[in-house]
């Protein structure tokens, strides 16, 4: 190698020459190359020494550091003691030399690399490796480095990587907690003699008016005078120097709190201390101290003063995320409680210059952010706990949260402080529920914190007293809000303005769910004024020569209206969203109420109808237009959500007097008629289609095909002259009719059903329905010119999407429905089904098809027969070919790839119908799967299809079982003697190889699945325990269950691979460790003899769970970390 000196400069006009922005990405990767091998040499360590006593060169610095980092953490091993006894020891001194001048990266990584060093040299080789740390915090000179080298350690030492074993692992976390006392001693006495020796100085400000803020709640909250008095000193003026140690050691603590178990070593003089700093971020003073002195310099200061505020409430949280917590710690706990509720206390007091929410708009937001993550630990963590001890003020706390709720200066925070008002409720709830005997008393100690909220967030939604903040919100679009998960699994979107609203509903309800008189009483009234607004509007309709028009101009008078109809919507939305806690045991019990409301919606509905204020003109058709017609189809919803308590209602009057129930039906339906038309808006169209639907489906009203209303409905919808709906509300309405006919009246006898009438009705709407579409069949060979394609694919999608509604609707209705339903739709079934052969290519008309065969099979099989069902089944066999599916999964795309999922899911339906009608389809729906389906996809990286080819498999298995494992009466009661009968043994080994398989493809997903299908086929048929599987195949599973471990591929499921692998290997634990462990080892490369011999050893003959998954992690976690030593150690070294 040339000279020191010359290396150097080579090496610093190299790394500039790398970094400079005219060089070329080649030369990048040449300098780059020369750079690695340089840093393979061994020995050279020495010149990155030297480099770095001699550089000033920040880039040149960095790469001697990773130089070192990659010798430590790689190649250690094999690195002479004498190397390693000359770099523990001029590493420490070159960062003592020259820690001061360093720029602070570094400085830090100089840091990590040191602490490499202890973690595997300490305290064998390098003992004073720790005491060295404590012996730098506490001389005040090098206390910042100290420090650094302390959250280091923490870091890299108590939960560190994969690069050690286990038994290392176990050793360092150890030696680490011997330690934690001592560390804690040194970091409290730091922020105390800092604390006190700044407040020595701090200037005592005159007492004001309100500096007696150690008021009743205080002393009731901390219990002891002097604690609120200590908690009432100034805050003191920190020196830059102080103001940097109290942070580092604040995130020391933090770091060290996340994995040190709570204990009695955490003191109460410690936890003081921290809250005190806690009270940097809510002290606005301090804020003020640095803008008065003007200069940019201070008003940092005055930032990172409310630094040190995040940085102890990060400590404080650390502490209150822990669940478990011992006996002897509660204590402090509460004390914890009681200084954090002080400073909540301060935070939202209100004096004459400041308004709650202008201090909390002082405040740093990530303060605001911990501190409400605090109160989110505390509710949902600590409040079971808390709420006994006597001494401990809930209500107080609540009134303190519902201030700081309700002033919070950003939407986020306001939607976070709703969740934990959500927790604090759901906990009620469940606590009303487990203790119904002292409900009342639960009750009444919370009602007026609950009126409180509940009043207070029904003023959040309504721009009349909240307009400025809510004009602020965005309701135009759409966010994918993960957290509204709708049951299909699918995102919902929501805008801005229907989350906030949503939120605050949510609340509304679980406040109604506990105090349901209280909560209607806050929320009618309410109601019932902005209802007045709109109702009255009628007077101001005048008739124009182009129609109606509201004769409202005046701007302040538009605007107000507008405010008005927004609240009107929201209010709507809020009483439909109770609509559940009418029905059920306290149907009778808030009869009245329930009816006042029902009464008011159906008369605005008939109201918006009859004035028809959907079409109206209007002054501000931008804004008032949409409000007029949002309103409307809100009254229309939130009728709808009470569907079930009008069947609740028909049931308790059909046999006395249905007069008032029948009076409400026929009104709503009167709303409901003028509304189904292409000319309403698509809205309003909707939400009139969806209470039709609830009519039908869930009242069920006897008389509702005689109501002149629906009769009208039914001549539109079965007319071909007139306008098509929109497909949405022509799907909706037709499931509507088709109800009406189908579906059993309740509280009727099966005698007066009137079926016959009702079934020659049904058979009519249907065959009105599919006219266009049974006359294709005539001609059911492709349509040549592109136009009568494309006008054919219209009539197939109208139809089938029609038809498998109203299929799906009554999937799980009586057997006399689906008969009458079946018999209407055969024709249109047997259509289909000579249509399907045209239309093999046409991927996206195929994939409406099995849409429609899946839901028929899933809700008519029966009713359709088996050997029609047959027939079926036989032409899709027919049709799929290899060569079809093939051109599907591979050339079509993703609606290809639907096609063939649609056919493997109906696939599903049938091999899981019991009895012996369906099973001579098995031999040929197995070869589908194994010798058609599964080549093409094996190979393919994409998930298409696979999930659900894998399905249809597992149910083959697991509903079919006796095709491949025939037991006799005899086997089971020899049990052991005689194995069963095997059957079909190579189609049921074909199908074991293809789950082996996907297990050593990256899709997580389907790994998931098919070891979770192994499993269950396990717990219920015990297949591990099956002599073919025993014998040829466990440990094959085994074996690749432990490789996709070692590999770290499908690293989240860990834990399922580990239970997997127990009950695998617990099917035969003698084989297991006399035969397979000694076998795996033996063939891992990689590892030394005398390293599988370890790796065997330490895998300890248990047979329980938990001890067994253990060893497992274990075996693999080592048997990594050997590998890694083993790469690292240089070509030629000899192992002992």
């Amino acid at each position: 190698m040339a000279s020191e000196e010359a290396s150097l400069r080579a090496l610093e006009s190299l790394m500039t020459e790398f970094f400079h922005n005219c060089t070329t990405n080649e030369r990048k990767r040449e300098i780059e190359e020369l750079l690695n091998n340089f840093a393979q040499q061994i020995g050279a360590w020495r010149f990155c020494l030297y480099f770095l006593s001699s550089t000033r060169n920040d880039y040149v610095m960095m790469y001697s550091l990773t130089v070192f980092e990659n010798l430590i953490n790689k190649m250690w091993l094999g690195v002479p003691s004498q190397d390693k006894m000359e770099i523990r020891s001029c590493l420490p001194k070159l960062l003592l030399a020259h820690h001061k001048t360093l720029p602070y990266f570094i400085r830090n990584k100089l840091c990590k690399v040191i602490v490499d060093i202890g973690r595997q040299d300490w305290p064998m080789f390098y003992h004073d490796f720790f005491t060295n740390i404590l012996q730098l915090i506490q001389s005040p000179v090098t206390t910042p480095l100290g420090l650094i080298m302390l959250k280091t350690t923490s870091e890299e030492l108590a939960c560190p990587r994969e690069d050690l074993s286990v038994a290392r692992k176990e050793e360092l976390r150890k030696l680490l907690l011997d330690q934690v006392q001592t560390v804690l001693g040194l970091l409290t006495g730091i922020l105390e003699s800092i604390w006190d020796k700044h407040s020595a100085t701090a200037a005592t400000p005159p007492p004001s008016p309100t500096s007696g803020e150690s008021g009743d709640l205080l002393s009731s909250l901390l219990q002891s005078p002097s604690a609120a008095k200590l908690l009432n000193q100034p805050i003191p003026i920190l020196d830059t120097e102080s103001e940097y140690v109290c942070s580092l050691a604040l995130e020391c603590l933090a770091h060290l709190f996340s994995w040190i178990p709570l204990s009695t070593s955490i003191t109460p003089s410690l936890l003081t201390t921290i809250f005190h700093f806690a009270r940097f971020g809510c002290d606005t003073r301090v804020r003020k101290m640095s803008s008065v002195n003007g200069s940019s310099q201070n008003s940092v200061l005055g930032q990172e003063r409310g630094r040190l505020g995040v940085l102890a409430m990060s400590c404080i949280n650390e502490l209150m995320s822990k669940n478990c917590v011992p006996m002897e710690f509660e204590e402090y706990l509460l004390r914890m409680f009681q200084q954090t509720f002080y400073l909540l206390q301060k935070i939202t007091k209100e004096n004459n210059a400041h308004t709650v929410k202008s201090r909390l708009e002082e405040l740093d937001e990530s303060y605001i952010e911990k501190f409400t993550d605090f109160l989110r630990l505390f509710v949902s963590v600590h409040l079971r706990r808390i709420e006994s001890y006597s001494q401990f003020p809930v209500v107080e706390f609540l009134a303190l949260l519902f201030k700081y709720t309700f002033h919070q200066p950003t939407h986020e925070g306001y939607f976070s402080c709703l969740d934990i008002w959500t927790l604090f409720l759901d906990y009620l709830t469940s606590k009303i529920k487990s203790r119904l005997a002292d409900k009342e008393a639960v009750l009444n100690r919370y009602e007026d914190a609950l009126v409180l909220l509940l009043t207070e967030v029904l003023n959040r939604i309504q721009f009349r007293y909240n307009q400025a903040q809510l004009e602020e919100l965005d309701d135009e679009t759409l966010d994918d809000d993960v957290r509204s998960r709708v049951e299909q699994g699918q995102l919902q979107q929501q805008t801005e303005w229907q989350r906030y609203l949503r939120q605050s509903l949510e609340v509304v309800a679980k406040v109604m769910e506990l105090l349901p008189t209280h909560a209607f009483s806050t929320l009618f009234p309410v109601l019932q004024d902005n209802l007045e607004v709109y109702l009255g509007l009628q007077q101001f309709v005048v008739t124009s020569g182009t129609g109606h028009r509201l004769n409202i101009t005046a701007e302040n008078d538009c605007r107000r209206l507008h405010c008005s109809l927004r609240d009107l919507s929201s209010l709507l939305q809020a009483v439909g969203r109770l609509a559940e806690y009418f029905i059920g045991d306290v149907f009778a019990a808030r009869f009245n109420d329930a009816l006042t409301v029902v009464e008011r919606l159906v008369k605005v509905t008939l109201y918006g109808s009859q004035i028809k204020l959907y079409n109206i003109e209007t002054a501000v058709p931008s804004v008032l237009k949409p409000d007029l017609i949002d309103v409307h189809a809100q009254s229309l919803a939130a009728l709808q959500a009470y569907a079930h308590w009008l069947a609740q209602f028909y049931s308790e009057v059909h046999r006395q007097n249905p007069g008032q129930f029948i009076s409400l039906v026929s009104t709503t339906l009167e709303a409901i008629t003028p509304l189904i038309s292409s000319k309403v808006q698509e809205k309003l169209l909707l939400s009139a289609c969806h209470l039709l639907v609830s009519l039908a489906t869930t009242v069920r009203p006897v008389f509702l095909i005689s109501i002149p209303a629906v009769q009208k409905v039914f001549n539109r919808i079965t007319d071909t002259s007139a306008q098509q709906l929109p497909d949405k509300a022509q799907v909706l309405v037709c499931r509507a009719l088709s109800n009406v006919l189908l579906l059993p009246w309740p509280n009727l006898p099966e005698s007066e059903q009137q079926w016959a009438v009702r079934s020659t009705n049904h058979a009519s709407l249907i065959s009105a329905l599919t006219r266009e579409y049974r006359q294709l069949k005539s001609n059911a060979i492709l349509p040549q010119r592109k136009v009568q394609l494309e006008d054919t694919k219209v009539i197939i999608h109208q139809t089938l999407s029609v038809l498998e509604d109203i299929v799906g609707s009554i999937s799980g209705e009586s057997t006399k429905s689906r008969q009458i339903c079946y018999q209407s739709l055969q024709e249109s079934v047997q259509v289909s089904l000579a249509l399907f052969p045209a239309f093999i290519h046409q991927s996206d008309v195929t994939d409406e098809m099995l849409s429609f065969f899946l839901t028929l099979f899933q809700g008519l099989r029966v009713q359709m027969g088996v050997p029609f069902t047959e027939q079926i089944i036989q032409t899709f066999l027919n049709m799929f070919t290899r060569e079809q599916l093939a051109e599907s999964i591979l050339h079509e795309g993703s609606t290809g790839c639907r096609v063939v999922e649609k056919f493997l899911k109906i696939l599903q339906v049938v091999v899981q119908e019991p009895g012996q009608v369906f099973k001579p389809f098995l031999p040929s729906v197995i070869s589908l799967c194994m010798e058609q389906v599964y080549p093409i996809i094996a190979e393919r990286s994409s998930p298409d299809v696979k999930a659900e080819l894998f399905e249809l498999l597992f149910r083959v298995l697991h509903h079919n079982w006796r095709y491949f494992f025939k037991s006799s009466v005899l086997a089971s009661v020899q049990r052991g003697v005689a194995e069963e009968q095997m059957e079909n043994e190579a189609q049921f080994s074909a199908i074991m190889q293809a789950f082996g398989q996907s297990f050593l493809q990256p899709d997580i997903h389907l790994f998931k699945q098919n070891l979770f299908y192994l499993e269950t086929l396990n717990t219920k048929q015990k297949l591990y325990h099956k002599k073919i599987f025993r014998t040829t195949m466990l440990f094959q599973f085994v074996n690749v269950l432990l490789q996709v471990l070692v590999h770290k591929s499908h690293d989240l499921l860990q834990e399922e691979i580990g239970i997997a692998t127990y009950n695998m290997a617990s099917v035969d634990f003698d084989g297991f460790y006399s035969a397979f462990l000694p076998e795996f080892l033996a063939s891992c490369d990689g590892v030394d003899s005398n390293q599988k011999n370890v790796l065997g050893r330490n895998f300890k003959m248990d047979r329980d769970l938990p001890s067994f998954t253990q060893n497992v992690h274990r075996l693999v976690n080592d048997l990594r970390y050997y590998r890694l030593c083993n790469d690292s150690l240089p070509p030629g070294t000899v192992k002992l």
